[in-house]
């Protein structure tokens, strides 16, 4: 049986944490999509951590860690996260990493750089890890695979082409220093040898632990709208963040995912540049930031302020439906007990007119949050295991959630660590 774990929003929900939680009952676990750009901060008994690139299933003895050919491969921060974690007492992982995933080559992180340095005021808000030159080199057929760097040959020959144009644009539209083919291959070379101890066909042993009844989670990065064909386009990631492209980047059958557990947090916080319609600013936002997540709403990655915002029923109900979603964990409810009382977004008014559904980005960019406002609890919720023993109010913000979005809410976390979760039985079909 395959899971699938996916955002609803804009990315940083509390996916680690969860996926963490699922992890326990796994044998497998798969990230399938993105790249070191974005983190998934892990609160357990060895510490808290934040993982850019290994599966959030590490910190269990009996789970294999895969990276799937979907992924962006940047070998070095893949090796050195894999180290700092055994350095810090965790049993070394069992990792493998696809034979067909791709790897982040030294040029793609200068590229990024280069062409965010000039847009200048009009960039995309990159984290300047490589990801969008990475994805644009693998669908015009310049990327290279794993599997290449074992053919010594074949691979400075495809250097050489792929070098050739790189080195017009960095000195024709850059006006930067020209690549080297021989650094390159060097470079090459030692991610070979740091990365061939994990490399095989992950699809095939896929496919054979699902034969044999294991169970397989899906680890999907950032959320519904930083998908390329379904986000805030063009402020989106460069790899599909749904559920669906689980099966794709990590080879599996699609109808092998029985379960979509897709979590949404219990305010907004947002990734990167974009329409974000629910968004709030000041004073009000840096104390909602402050008190957010764990330790506060900052990038695992970038270490930079996250964008916050009121929760957004619209966009997290769109989310949910092409994630195709089960299971709703709703995260950081612990967050909003300092609120008398709390915004919800419930509607998008668009040139004088109201709705529910979530617009292209044209007219995302033109709307304005309908605010409902609901009484606050007033109390920590943190240590509470049982639903019925939440506050009131904090059941009653639940589940006007719920009942907004039409998605079950079947796990709510209340808190940084692990055991902080509880598990409800929805009244949704």
């Amino acid at each position: 049986m395959v899971k699938a774990i996916v955002g609803a929003n804009w990315g940083d929900e509390g996916k680690g944490k969860i996926t963490d939680m699922l992890a326990q009952q796994s044998d497998i676990v798969v990230r399938f999509q993105g790249g070191a750009n974005a983190g998934h901060t892990i609160v357990n008994h060895y510490g808290k951590f934040a993982l850019h690139t290994l599966p959030s299933g590490v910190f269990y003895d009996h789970t294999t860690s895969i990276i799937g050919n979907g992924v962006a491969l940047d070998v070095n921060k893949l090796v050195n996260e894999y180290n700092s974690v055994v350095e810090r007492g965790v049993p070394a992982p069992k990792l493998l990493v696809s034979d067909r995933a791709q790897i982040v080559m030294p040029y793609h992180v200068l590229f990024d750089a280069y062409e965010e340095e000039r847009l200048a005021g009009k960039s995309f808000g990159s984290t300047k890890s490589g990801i969008a030159p990475f994805y644009s080199d693998k669908y015009a057929k310049i990327g290279f695979q794993v599997q290449e760097l074992f053919d010594e040959d074949a691979l400075r020959e495809k250097l050489e082409r792929v070098v050739a144009t790189k080195n017009v644009l960095l000195e024709n539209l850059y006006h930067k220093p020209l690549l080297s083919v021989d650094e390159l291959f060097d470079t090459l070379m030692e991610y070979k040898k740091k990365i061939e101890p994990f490399v095989c066909d992950t699809s095939l042993y896929l496919w054979n632990a699902l034969k044999e009844g294991k169970t397989v989670l899906l680890e999907g990065q950032l959320g519904s709208l930083k998908d390329p064909d379904h986000g805030i386009y063009p402020m989106v990631t460069s790899s599909s963040t749904l559920a669906a492209y689980g099966a794709i980047g990590a080879g599996v059958p699609p109808y092998e995912i029985k379960q979509i557990v897709t979590v949404v947090k219990a305010y907004s916080s947002a990734v990167g540049a974009g329409a974000f319609v629910s968004e709030i600013f000041d004073e009000e936002a840096e104390e909602l930031r402050r008190r957010g997540g764990d330790g506060g709403e900052y990038g695992a990655t970038t270490g930079r302020p996250r964008r916050v915002g009121w929760f957004d029923c619209v966009a997290s109900r769109y989310g949910c439906r092409l994630q195709g979603t089960t299971d709703v964990a709703f995260t950081v409810i612990d967050a909003l007990g300092y609120l008398d009382k709390i915004p919800v977004c419930t509607g998008y008014e668009i040139d004088g007119k109201v709705t529910q559904d979530f617009p292209t980005t044209g007219l995302l960019e033109r709307a304005k949050p309908v605010l409902e406002v609901l009484d606050g609890w007033k109390c920590d919720v943190r240590g509470i295991r049982n639903y019925d023993e939440l506050p009131e109010n904090c059941r009653k913000y639940i589940e006007f959630i719920e009942e907004k979005i039409g998605f079950p809410i079947t796990m709510v976390s209340n808190g940084p660590k692990r055991e902080d979760i509880i598990y409800r039985e929805s009244k949704l079909k």
